[in-house]
Formats: C-alpha cells, structure tokens, sequence
C-alpha cells in the first residue's frame, strides 16, 4: 500500500488542469489525508480565497515550495 508524503498544510497545485473550468483555483492547501484508493493516496485541498474544496490523488499534485516546508 501507498502512502501519503505530503503534509497536511503544504501549498500545492493541480498538474493536470485539462478538466477544469478556467476559474478553478491555481493553489490549494492540503486539508486532510482521505484514504488509499487504488493504491494511490488522495487528498482533501482548499483554496480559501475562492472557497474551492477539492479530492485529488497524490500523483495529480505539484507541491509548492516543497523544499522551503520540508527542511522547516
């Protein structure tokens, strides 16, 4: 079983945005670690400005500043 790398609280972004409206937010924050699915990790992100809550699998997520979170 896969598990999850990313931290709850690190800023990410979508890397595949070809099935989102134009409006979609750019970055999100992970909220909270959702269980395996298909031997991929998912994740609940938000994006306060708009309001937008998101599930995404781990392998759709492009973290940013990554480096900058984990060595903190």
């Amino acid at each position: 079983m896969s598990q999850h790398r990313y931290p709850v609280g690190l800023s990410v972004r979508l890397s595949d945005r070809s099935h989102l409206s134009p409006r979609a937010a750019d970055s999100y924050r992970i909220t909270a670690r959702m269980p395996v699915r298909d031997n991929t990790p998912q994740y609940r992100i938000r994006n306060d400005e708009l309001g937008q809550d998101r599930v995404s699998s781990e392998d759709n997520l492009e973290p940013i500043d990554w480096g900058m979170t984990r060595s903190q």
